[in-house]
């Protein structure tokens, strides 16, 4: 197999520990004016312990750091939810052009035009392809997204008057959405979906009454699978005067093929760093606009991009807007790249992302069943989740991830969603080839054959890595977070 490690992995210091009295990385001439005396306020003091190195140690430390990071450039990632596709180098340089990169953000309307105009354009694109008439590009991630969402729900019902206190939420709904709700002051009522793995309407039937102001719902959801009762359920929750959330994270499975906002949805956020080429994980960067009904767009976060008569402007007049939820506009930079994305693949070119992608998980899924137990039959949409259930010799999903890094793979992600025990959830994503998708699957089989032939390999692992295999409960409770010599 091609993509195994070898060779030369340089171990690597704490910058702490190279450090040396009196070295420095520049030096600075003689001051050849009267030195002036700041104010102690603006004077920083000296910093306990502070390393001091030379420009060779910080360039040759961050260097060596930077090869023991994995990313979509170096390899394939299979984290379920994540959508971890490659991201086309064109978005990146666009993204770098000197009117976009170098804009200042208060500089004025009649300056930036182009990029008003790129921000007006996207947002018709978003609601075009979601098919909600209203989008606010300002949310800084999904997690945002939600929360702008959220807020905006809880803004209509008390314009009406009629402020609510529960939000149902599906036990395959995104792990974000209680803690979104809970910051909304919401109580969380937990929905269980079916045998099937999917949301039944007559469930939510059940738990529906006029004290619950939303439903969220991801859709596809978490076990890859389209909540195929979701027009209905969005019926049912209307009915009593609620709206319904969707979690758009996985969008990639319906990009041009069907409109969450045709299903009944009122409101539901994007993850342009998922789905629309911005590289993300880590921290960043993200973006979660938020596209929403005609009912809710007075309550949009403001400003918003509007045109008029060909000139762009950022509209603030909204008596009903929740406010703003970021300074400035947005994460402009991943705007632009969404924004390329789109305009390089067109509609079509869309539709066929999300085509391949549901083709990739489902060959995933035929080439490992029966290796790997699949606790859900029903037709997978962008990821597919197995679970640890028939692993022989003790093993467990854990073992499979430390033993697809030895054979030069980043592990799925494990665990999650929770109504799976021992889940191991792939999403394989449209940008990887048949050959890459035939590796990782070679590699998954071996592991599943060594389970039953010498399962202590797989408790071993990883032991080609930089790093074998830590003690993570020990990891989580007794974290050491702070560098001193003697540790």
């Amino acid at each position: 197999m091609t993509t195994v490690a070898r060779g030369l992995i340089q171990e690597e210091k704490l910058i702490f520990e190279h450090s040396d009295p009196g070295r420095r990385g520049f030096d600075l001439p003689p001051l050849d004016v009267p030195e002036a005396k700041l104010p102690e306020e603006f004077v920083r003091e000296e910093i306990p312990g502070f390393p001091e190195v030379s420009e060779v140690d910080v360039v040759r430390h961050f260097t060596r750091l930077s090869t023991w990071n994995y990313g979509v450039d170096g390899g394939f990632y299979p984290l379920g939810s994540c959508t971890m596709k490659y991201n086309p180098k064109i978005n990146e340089l666009l993204c770098r052009l000197p009117g976009f990169a170098h804009i200042h953000p208060y500089a004025p309307e009649a300056l930036s035009q182009g990029a008003l105009e790129l921000m007006y354009r996207l947002q018709q694109a978003l609601g075009e392809i979601s098919g909600f008439p209203a989008v606010t590009l300002q949310p800084a991630a999904g997690a945002h997204g939600e929360l702008a969402g959220i807020l905006m729900i809880r803004a209509w019902h008390e314009a009406k008057g009629k402020a609510r206190r529960k939000v149902l939420i599906p036990d395959t709904a995104h792990g974000t959405n209680p803690a979104t709700a809970a910051m909304c002051g919401y109580e969380v009522v937990p929905v269980a979906s079916d045998a099937d793995g999917i949301l039944k309407a007559e469930t939510v039937r059940a738990l529906m009454d006029e004290d619950v102001a939303a439903l969220m719902m991801t859709n596809p959801n978490t076990l890859g699978l389209f909540e195929s009762d979701v027009k209905e359920i969005c019926d049912i929750v209307h009915e009593k005067g609620g709206m319904v959330y969707a979690d758009g994270a996985n969008l990639n499975a319906l990009m041009g093929i069907a409109r969450p906002g045709d299903m009944g949805i009122d409101v539901m956020h994007f993850n342009l760093h998922k789905t629309f080429s911005t590289p993300h994980g880590g921290g960043g960067p993200g973006s979660g606009p938020v596209g929403v009904t005609a009912e809710l767009a007075p309550f949009l976060p403001v400003p918003l991009v509007v045109s008029e008569q060909g000139r762009y402007r950022l509209e603030s007049d909204l008596p009903q807007s929740i406010g703003r939820m970021k300074a400035f506009y947005g994460h402009f930079g991943v705007l632009v790249r969404a924004y390329a994305y789109i305009c390089t693949l067109g509609p079509q070119g869309l539709r066929h992302a999300s085509e391949m992608a549901v083709l990739a998980a489902n060959y995933v899924r035929a080439r490992l069943e029966g290796a790997y137990h699949l606790p859900y039959t029903g037709r997978s949409m962008h990821e597919v989740v197995f679970s640890d259930r028939d692993l022989a010799g003790g093993c467990a999903t854990l073992d499979v991830a430390k033993s697809l890094i030895d054979r030069g793979f980043h592990p799925p992600t494990i665990y999650f969603p929770l109504v799976v025990r021992g889940a191991l959830m792939i999403e394989p994503t449209e940008t990887e080839s048949k050959e890459v998708l035939d590796e990782f699957c070679d590699a998954m089989l071996e592991i599943a054959r060594q389970a039953a032939e010498d399962p202590r390999q797989l408790k071993d692992a990883p032991v080609r890595a930089k790093v074998r295999r830590l003690d993570e409960a020990a990891a989580a409770r007794k974290p050491v977070l702070r560098w001193t010599p003697e540790s």
